[in-house]
């Protein structure tokens, strides 16, 4: 049996346990469970926490988030459970707390109020369901993807920086047919991505949401299949796929496979994340195939929907937590793990969880933080519980690059409300999802004609039950945004 399924308690009964939380000698045990790797032996972090508040944490992950849930189900199912559950997003902590699985947090908001000021009030109520506080949030991140463009092809080809989505097209030929490496090889190409995502800027600019995300257009809740502008941005994603300056493996490139094309100087555009490009080892790694190359973020491409880039989902968190309903018959327990969030919420204990101990990996220099040996606490993110100020955290740990994150978090985008929809009885998001994301690659690469959207659609309602997920979400989003 693995150990985390054997988890810090399952040889103890109950009593043993509530002995155990009452022995004032010994430090109370906490069993944080989550998926994660990477975390030290000993580990500087957990033992700071430790000495700052008399417990002894322990820490039980698998580096797998889907071998952690399907662990945490067995567990979960045999009445043995963690002190602080990672339930990550509301449909699980859905599913956990209504079971009965779950401890309903109302009673003791008062007592999390550190928590919650730092969290802030709008993100705890995505931590609410039925009435009943069952999640604990980690502040969301901020958005981080933006157009990319290799400038010194621009420059090679005597070509502007696009600003329409129609000249994102114009250059991307231009990189595929031009040689604009000019090493006298046809062996560029415009754009490239990993899969469907590898669209998004281009389904933003015709003002939808990427397929299945839901958002508020004229007033009311859409979804982007319903939206008008999907079967546009549809049409034009296949005709730029028609022009060939598409990756022919695009929807086919999986975990960085997109990332090492650009890396080796094979594409010239793409839509990502900053933390994948202006990092100093992407840079490095970029620079190694050709020093010259120089990647630029561009502002949103102006399209018939305006200029918004991508989408960020504003019902969503970073991570959420939940504590097991077995808490309440160990109160002592309880009142030290709302003790930890609440520490790791205030200066002294978010300083130590974003940056390690203050004298040997950090230290103060004014208002700034200067970080001085990150070594041994590069996993510090995992015991963020309730998150940390995101400017001040990106500023310290990444400042070389804050260009490129200012650049990132001001551009304007499509607010999406995904994460907050629990999914209704016999809807199975699984099938939809792969129906839905067969059909659209089928769309765009001309296998099925866009004359048959309104066929697609009805099989999504009838076959896979989407009609009733739909009417679902509007109806929880619609109360969620009037609140």
């Amino acid at each position: 049996m693995s150990l985390f399924l054997m988890g810090c308690s399952s040889n103890k009964t109950s009593s043993e346990k509530e002995q155990d939380s009452g022995n004032s000698n010994k430090p109370m045990e906490i069993e944080i469970a989550m998926s994660g790797t990477g975390f030290p032996d000993p580990d500087p972090i957990a033992e700071a926490l430790n000495k700052a508040l008399g417990i002894k944490i322990k820490i039980t992950a698998l580096a797998s988030e889907e071998d952690y849930f399907n662990q945490l189900n067995v567990r979960l199912a045999a009445g043995n459970y963690p002190d602080i559950i990672l339930t990550q997003d509301r449909q699980r902590m859905a599913e956990y707390g209504r079971k009965g699985m779950l401890l309903d947090l109302t009673p003791y908001m008062e007592k999390l109020q550190p928590s919650v000021t730092f969290a802030g009030d709008d993100n705890f109520k995505k931590g609410n369901l039925d009435g009943k506080q069952y999640g604990i949030p980690r502040i969301p991140d901020v958005p981080f993807s933006t157009w990319w463009v290799r400038k010194d092809w621009l420059d090679n080809l005597g070509l502007k920086v696009p600003t329409t989505i129609d000249e994102i097209t114009e250059v991307a030929k231009a990189f595929t047919f031009n040689d604009p490496d000019q090493n006298g090889k046809n062996d560029t190409y415009g754009i490239t991505g990993g899969g469907l995502a590898g669209f998004t800027g281009v389904f933003s600019a015709f003002g939808a949401g990427t397929p299945g995300n839901f958002y508020i257009k004229d007033g009311e809740v859409i979804n982007s299949l319903y939206d008008p502008a999907m079967k546009d941005a549809l049409g034009f994603i296949k005709g730029m796929i028609d022009e060939g300056v598409v990756d022919p493996e695009l929807i086919a490139n999986t975990g960085r496979q997109h990332l090492d094309k650009i890396y080796k100087g094979q594409y010239g555009l793409i839509y990502h994340s900053w933390t994948d490009i202006a990092k100093k080892e992407n840079q490095e790694e970029i620079k190694l195939v050709n020093p010259k190359a120089e990647w630029i973020q561009i502002k949103a491409p102006a399209g018939p929907g305006g200029n918004l880039d991508g989408v960020y989902d504003v019902a969503t968190v970073s991570r959420m937590w939940s504590l097991p309903k077995s808490l309440e018959k160990e109160p002592e327990k309880l009142e030290k793990i709302l003790e930890l969030f609440n520490y790791v919420s205030e200066r002294e204990g978010n300083l130590l969880v974003m940056y390690g101990e203050e004298g040997k990996n950090y230290k103060i220099n004014g208002d700034k933080v200067e970080i001085t040996d990150p070594k041994g606490v590069e996993h510090s993110h995992y015991f963020q519980l309730t998150g940390r100020p995101n400017a001040e955290y990106l500023a310290s740990k990444f400042g070389y690059a804050q260009p490129q994150i200012d650049f990132a978090i001001e551009q304007p985008r499509i607010e999406i409300y995904d994460s907050l929809v629990t999914l209704p009885e016999g809807f199975v998001a699984s099938d939809a999802e792969r129906y839905i994301n067969e059909e659209i690659v089928k769309f765009i690469y001309g296998n099925r004609s866009l004359n048959e959207y309104d066929q697609f659609i009805s099989t999504l309602e009838g076959t896979y039950n989407y009609k009733a997920y739909l009417d679902s979400a509007t109806e929880q989003i619609s109360e969620f945004v009037s609140q």
